[in-house]
């Protein structure tokens, strides 16, 4: 399995669904805005997916009190985590790697409609989850 061409089809299909989204609000609004509107976006395009699920975590075989919950996974595969910020920050970052880790997950997308100009969105791969 190659790190460029895992779930490409379905990436492709996400990141579509993103930039209809920005290219008909903009800039600028509550992240929770976009979160509503991705979804939307998504269901008109037939897309699986399912919004802020909460995600247990588990310390040898204990469950943990503390929950996770990433804003997205699309596909049953794909982690995503929306922002609506001016800069992408590296705790943004750690917080997608963190739910993909926890989800065992090889694909996220990190997706900032707070950018002027243009949709910015990152896309990580974690190898140790690819299926062999």
């Amino acid at each position: 399995m190659n790190d460029v061409t895992y779930l490409k089809s379905e990436s492709y299909q996400l990141i579509g669904a993103a930039f209809a989204v920005y290219n008909e609000r903009g800039f600028g609004l509550a992240e929770e805005i976009y979160q509503e509107c991705l979804e939307i976006e998504l269901e008109i395009v037939g897309i699986p997916f399912r919004a802020k699920q909460e995600l247990a975590c588990f310390y040898k075989g204990r469950e943990l009190k503390r929950r996770y919950i990433p804003d997205l996974m699309v596909f049953e595969s794909i982690v995503v985590e929306l922002k609506a910020v001016t800069q992408l920050l590296p705790e943004h970052e750690a917080q997608l790697l963190n739910y993909m880790r926890i989800t065992k997950q090889p694909l996220g997308y990190l997706i900032n409609f707070g950018k002027r100009g243009s949709l910015e969105y990152k896309r990580y791969i974690l190898s140790e989850y690819l299926p062999a």
